[in-house]
């Protein structure tokens, strides 16, 4: 809403309880306690509808009664300090927003992803240790992510049974190099170490310390 449309149209709804001799002030005042969500706001709309039931209570009474004073004093108060209490608000009521300020992009968790990591890590270690036990190894399926078990192993796999499919899962592995380590495979049977899987399959030296973190040799 443009600056001058919101003035006209903040200065008619001021001009509703003195229009309307007080009976729509109730309605008024029922936008600013919306839009500035104030307590002392929704105060004045009950105290203005009660204000409204008295005058709707009182209209037929007799000129020199009581209740036609409450009358009277209940539309004075609706209409000409209703319309003192509009103005008095106008520009609070209608002012306009503050943008939003931009949205921050989520901070990457640093510190959660190396605990993740980390604890990856020490997952693997575990299941080393427990592969000593070839038995152990073949029942919890350590590096064999091909097959249903339920055992975190953090990752391992087994170089010397996994299919081609999951030999492409290790780090910076390509379709060739997973082509060499088949080939190695079948001809030897199995590596015991990733320097021998290394040197066998022919794979770049600065592949040995990454594959040697996630690849397991079982026999």
């Amino acid at each position: 809403m443009g600056r001058r449309t919101r003035t006209a149209v903040s200065l008619i709804w001021a001009l509703v309880p003195l229009i309307t001799l007080g009976i729509g002030t109730t309605l008024v005042f029922v936008f600013p306690a919306i839009r500035l969500r104030k307590a002392i706001h929704w105060l004045a709309v009950v105290g203005y509808l009660a204000l409204t039931v008295t005058c709707f209570a009182t209209t037929n009474s007799p000129d020199s009664s009581v209740r036609r004073t409450v009358f009277a004093a209940a539309i004075v108060v609706l209409w000409l300090g209703g319309t003192a209490h509009a103005f008095a608000i106008r520009s609070r009521a209608f002012a306009a927003r503050p943008p939003l300020p931009p949205r921050t992009p989520p901070t990457p968790d640093y510190e959660g992803a190396v605990r993740i990591a980390t604890g990856r890590r020490e997952l693997r270690a575990a299941a080393r240790e427990t592969a000593r036990d070839p038995v152990m190894a073949w029942e919890l399926r350590i590096g064999r992510p091909d097959l249903p078990r339920g055992f975190d192993d953090g990752g391992l796999i087994d170089v010397n049974h996994v299919p081609p499919y999951v030999l492409a899962q290790l780090p910076r592995m390509n379709t060739e190099l997973v082509d060499r380590i088949v080939r190695a495979r079948e001809q030897c049977g199995g590596f015991t170490s990733v320097e021998e899987l290394s040197a066998l399959a022919e794979l770049p030296p600065t592949l040995t310390e990454t594959l040697g973190e996630y690849a397991i040799f079982l026999p």
